[in-house]
């Protein structure tokens, strides 16, 4: 019957990892799957949560720098307005800092739009660099041609 506490020890464990996908239970359900073996071979119960702890521990230290480093190197695609930075936009209304004014057309959408410099002024239809984004305003700076 101790072999079937095992068994269900690492069928919990693998429900929780695959319900959270963040590497967070399957180095102790790695160790329950090797005591499920253990314990179903009628080895000791005092051998089997030594045997348990080792196991979950050399696969948590061991494995688990590798697979985040894995994980985390997979490249993320920047989306909503983390995507914006580096892109040319359109002033669509003078940008002038001091007068609290101007806009930007990018993506489809109008956008308020401030320089990084407060004595700029960028005139309407000139191309602009989008180079932050604070609150709801992109903060830009005028390409230069050539």
């Amino acid at each position: 019957m101790n072999a079937m506490y095992w068994l269900i020890l690492l069928i919990v464990l693998v429900v929780i990892e695959i319900i959270t996908l963040g590497l967070t239970t399957i180095w102790f359900a790695g160790g329950a799957l090797v005591t499920f073996i253990l314990a179903m071979l009628d080895v000791s119960p005092v051998i089997q949560w030594v045997v348990f702890c080792a196991v979950s521990l050399a696969l948590l230290f061991g494995t688990r720098p590798w697979a985040l480093r894995f994980f985390n190197s997979q490249k993320q695609e920047k989306t909503n307005v983390d995507s914006l930075l580096g892109k040319t936009a359109v002033v669509t209304a003078e940008i002038h800092n001091l007068e609290g004014r101007g806009e930007v057309f990018v993506n489809g959408l109008t956008w308020t739009a401030r320089t990084e410099k407060d004595s700029e002024v960028i005139p309407k239809d000139a191309h602009v660099e989008i180079i932050a984004v604070e609150g709801v305003k992109l903060i830009v700076r005028e390409k230069k041609e050539g």
